[in-house]
């Protein structure tokens, strides 16, 4: 059975396929050029980033362009931070990395790691558990983060790891929830967000522990981010949709209910309005600039609204 990300990957890849062939072309051939020398795909401030990398790896991947090549370069940049101290989010992007790298070519960036390690990496990511279930950001964190939760429990699963109790961590997961609909970040929050949803959502159809009013009033807070120009917004307080948020969005109702009354239409010209023409897609109507994180997003959004309208 597929965990999490492996579902991902395949929907996305499969539903990428069905793009455009020029479409397909363009963006990866923006995504091979931020290709770096050392093997790491680059940030915004030019050189290779471990984030960035993540987003270039699974970018290609769901075109099916994650070559033997680039797959080489990129191993050796990965294998370049394993000894590194990275925050949760990039060493999230490391493993997924290694792990789509893997599942390209069969090489195991861990093989020659000691035998213990994956061991290692889970009580590392168990230390960063807090006393209401959640986990925090980083070993200095006080608050559990919905966010940071959502990533401790895919990185355990692409370890092949067990989460200890997994009661507790649903348990912080629904003491997020909101009485408006959708889930906070942090438990001071003052209102839900459309991309900790997504993660909140995440956990629990991980931990399968979803359940049908949950389910429920979430799709209609979701629905509710929709904005006038077809893309989904953070939360309430921003007026401007984006394409993290969108994608987020639109993934989490795909899979709560297909039936949900979104704009499908709408978003296909929101993120059509975010591509640009030379490949590469911005991160909303304010960003000059096109990287790879958003080019995910972009990719993403826009194999999975192709999917839905045909």
């Amino acid at each position: 059975m597929l965990n999490y990300l492996e579902s991902l990957t395949v929907q996305l890849a499969q539903a990428a396929a069905e793009l455009p062939a020029a479409v397909r072309d363009r963006h990866a051939r923006f995504l091979r050029e931020q290709l770096r020398a050392d093997g790491g795909f680059a940030g915004r401030e030019g050189g290779s980033d471990l984030y960035y990398t993540g987003f270039g790896l699974r970018s290609l991947a769901i075109l099916g362009e994650l070559d033997d090549e680039i797959a080489a370069r990129a191993r050796e940049f990965l294998r370049s931070r394993l000894q590194r101290e990275e925050s949760i989010v990039d060493f999230f992007s490391l493993i997924y990395g290694a792990k789509l790298l893997e599942a390209a070519n069969g090489d195991d960036l861990f093989a020659d790691q000691a035998t213990d390690w994956a061991d290692a990496v889970s009580k590392f990511l168990l230390s960063l558990r807090r006393t209401d279930g959640g986990f925090a950001k980083g070993a200095a964190g006080t608050a559990s983060s919905t966010y940071h939760s959502f990533l401790v429990l895919l990185c355990l699963q692409l370890i092949d790891r067990p989460l200890p109790e997994p009661d507790r961590l649903v348990e912080f997961i629904l003491s997020q929830a909101c009485d408006e609909g959708g889930f906070r970040e942090i438990r001071v929050s003052k209102r839900a967000g459309t991309n900790p949803t997504a993660a909140a959502i995440g956990v629990l159809q991980i931990l399968d522990c979803l359940h049908d009013a949950t389910r429920n009033h979430t799709v209609q807070f979701l629905c509710e981010m929709q904005t006038d120009s077809g893309g989904l917004r953070a939360n309430t307080r921003i007026p401007i949709a984006d394409g993290l948020s969108t994608f987020t969005g639109l993934w989490s109702l795909n899979n709560l209910n297909p039936d949900a009354p979104v704009d499908w239409q709408a978003a296909g010209e929101y993120i059509a309005s975010l591509e640009n023409s030379d490949g590469g897609f911005h991160g909303a109507e304010w960003d000059l600039a096109c990287d790879v994180e958003y080019t995910f997003y972009g990719l993403a959004s826009m194999a999975l609204i192709q999917s839905r309208t045909g």
